[in-house]
């Protein structure tokens, strides 16, 4: 049987999405840091939906954990036909107030090692007997720049630019490439930015919060519907619409009024 590979597969959507494969009774591999959460992840999918499973611990922050993975589903023969790239996290704050290494690992973490790992799956997911498809998770944010959460915004601004340019670059091969662009979601995400002192970003992604179940739900169908872009919850695909037809300088106004702390 095929797997689909998924980063980030410890918790938040990434756990999320792994469930939601699962369901459809396709085997699951999980990347991520916490040995403990991705071993206690595994057995729970196995036991809940009859599914086998496998995880490989790996911190993406590091500039050689796509050759790692890489070879690992190398040497374990898997045939992988799904990659989910969902690894990532965001820093909130004044850009020069940001320690400079930490801003640099997130830049790594969210794009290169992105970049490095599909670079590598997509010969595998080439030769795949099965349709194959890669998701890579972006945010809303990557729809314009974002005051007080800069260097995050671009990193997911550059995830959309290149998921919709390979794309196009695949399209008639065997390979469907995708871009989930999530917006506020019940996950760690904030308090990881270290966003609590920014008290009016906190209570409006308090009202559009979404689940991070249903955001899986969203991803995976449009996934496998071949979507190019897909954006979960009416008032994200607003916020993106009116993010493209307003002036950039109003749209950054807003912004610095939400994120400033």
């Amino acid at each position: 049987m095929a797997y689909a590979l998924i980063t980030g597969g410890s918790k938040g959507i990434g756990k999320a999405i792994a469930e939601n494969i699962a369901q459809r009774k396709i085997d699951i591999l999980l990347v991520a840091r916490s040995e403990n959460l991705l071993k206690e992840n595994a057995a729970e999918l196995e036991k809940k939906f009859g599914i086998k499973t496998d995880y490989f611990v790996a911190d993406l922050s590091a500039n050689d954990s796509a050759k790692k993975i890489a070879d690992w589903c190398k040497s374990k023969n898997y045939e992988v036909a799904a990659l989910i790239n969902n690894a990532g996290y965001g820093l909130g704050g004044a850009f020069e107030k940001l320690p400079l290494d930490e801003q640099l690992n997130m830049m790594q973490l969210n794009m290169q090692s992105l970049v490095q790992l599909t670079y590598l799956m997509i010969p595998v997911l080439k030769n795949s007997s099965h349709k194959s498809y890669i998701l890579n998770v972006a945010s809303t944010a990557a729809h314009q720049a974002v005051p007080y959460l800069g260097v995050y915004a671009a990193t997911k601004a550059f995830v959309l630019s290149f998921s919709r340019a390979l794309h196009h670059e695949l399209k008639g091969e065997n390979v469907s490439v995708s871009c989930l662009c999530p917006g506020p979601t019940d996950t760690y995400f904030m308090d990881r930015a270290g966003m609590k002192d920014m008290k009016k970003a906190m209570k409006q992604a308090e009202r559009f919060n979404m689940t991070p179940q249903a955001v899986a739900k969203i991803g995976v169908d449009g996934l496998l519907k071949g979507k190019l872009e897909i954006i979960p919850g009416g008032s994200n695909k607003a916020g993106a619409f009116f993010s493209r037809m307003l002036p950039k300088k109003l749209v950054e106004n807003t912004l610095i009024g939400v994120y400033k702390a």
